[in-house]
């Protein structure tokens, strides 16, 4: 076992061999779970994502795609209010932010800096570029402490808005003030959740050169599957991701991707109503908790971090999984009696509340 072990790692880079990738969340292949732990949204695509894929010319996937996605970066920078030469679109938020770390951090440099609870890819990008890392400690209560990064060192920042696991946010006057409070450092702000909390730093785009705002149409856009992201920013900043994009992938995003993303963002009120339903059940949701005996903070995405001192997380999630409810837990310092629970619809959160109840009796 020991040999093919070895065998198996022989042609193994150092970086290969020492890095620890990220985890993502389980996607159950089989049994039929209530699905609340990879942050999906519970309601389908609008309309319009459907007649994009009902009309798309199959003929043209002969041909290789936009390479920067003009069309998609035309109809993203209309709805932003910005101008195509501040969009940058990728496979994926997590390239987009996977690209960030080369493109605006140096090797061995001063570093980047983020919380020491967020998303746990940052780390992982950080490690795989060889960037130091700075790690600024949550309060107690799972805030971010923006004073706390400002007497970091480092090149830069990367801050989740809201934060992920805890789902708690920071309003846009305060994030302006910490982006304008440091002009010689890249502020890079991780916006996956935030049209579950409608405080956008989009909008100062234009007035911050070192702002730079990374969105996804995994979440509120309901479009998980078909992996797209993109950057708002000034000029310099997206010119910086397209010579990295460049050195890596030129055709990131395929044709099939760039007619439904541009149809879903042609969409927004189909798209704000679903999100009014998921703040709703979200509220919902961290009543009944609490009510329950768990610690809930003040959620801003479209899940809840839910911690139950005397039943633990890790209990709490094994219990809920042999019961067919899936959340998401880590088995980490300061988070260990928690986990993070997606927003279902009304039917998939009362499936949970009905097995925790059965759980804590």
């Amino acid at each position: 076992m020991d040999g093919e072990k070895t065998k198996s790692t022989a042609f193994f880079s150092r970086l290969a061999a020492g890095i620890t990738p990220y985890t993502a969340g389980e996607q159950p292949n089989g049994r039929q779970f209530v699905k609340l732990n990879t942050n999906e949204n519970p309601y389908p695509p609008a309309p319009a994502v459907y007649e994009a894929l009902k009309n798309f010319d199959a003929v043209s996937l002969r041909l290789y795609p936009a390479p920067d996605a003009d069309a998609l970066r035309d109809t993203i920078a209309a709805a932003e209010g910005v101008r195509r030469e501040n969009v940058f679109c990728g496979n994926g938020s997590d390239e987009v932010l996977a690209l960030s770390v080369p493109a605006f951090f140096d090797p061995g440099g001063k570093g980047a800096c983020f919380a020491d609870v967020t998303y746990s890819f940052y780390p992982v990008f950080c490690e795989f570029h060889a960037v130091p890392q700075k790690i600024v400690p949550l309060r107690e209560d799972f805030s971010l402490d923006l004073n706390a990064f400002s007497r970091t060192d480092c090149q830069g920042y990367i801050i989740a808005n809201p934060n992920a696991p805890t789902g708690m946010g920071i309003p846009e006057e305060q994030m302006f003030s910490f982006v304008a409070a440091h002009p010689d450092k890249i502020v890079i702000v991780d916006e996956a959740y935030m049209d579950f909390y409608g405080r956008s730093a989009a909008k100062g785009v234009g007035k911050y050169k070192n702002l730079l705002v990374v969105k996804t149409f995994s979440k509120s856009y309901s479009l998980a599957g078909i992996r797209c992201g993109y950057a708002v920013g000034d000029e310099g900043l997206i010119s910086a991701l397209f010579r990295v994009k460049d050195c890596f992938n030129s055709y990131p995003l395929d044709r099939v991707c760039q007619a439904v993303c541009a149809a879903a963002v042609s969409s927004r009120e189909y798209y704000a109503a679903c999100t009014e339903k998921v703040v709703a059940e979200r509220e919902r949701l961290t009543l009944a908790l609490r009510g329950m005996g768990f610690t809930v903070p003040d959620s801003k995405a479209n899940f809840v971090f839910a911690g139950h001192r005397q039943a633990g997380g890790g209990r709490i999630y094994r219990e809920l999984r042999a019961r067919g409810v899936l959340v998401r837990y880590w088995d980490k310092p300061k988070i260990s009696a928690f986990c993070r629970i997606t927003v279902g619809t009304r039917e998939q959160n009362d499936a949970l509340l009905r097995a925790l109840a059965d759980i804590l009796k």
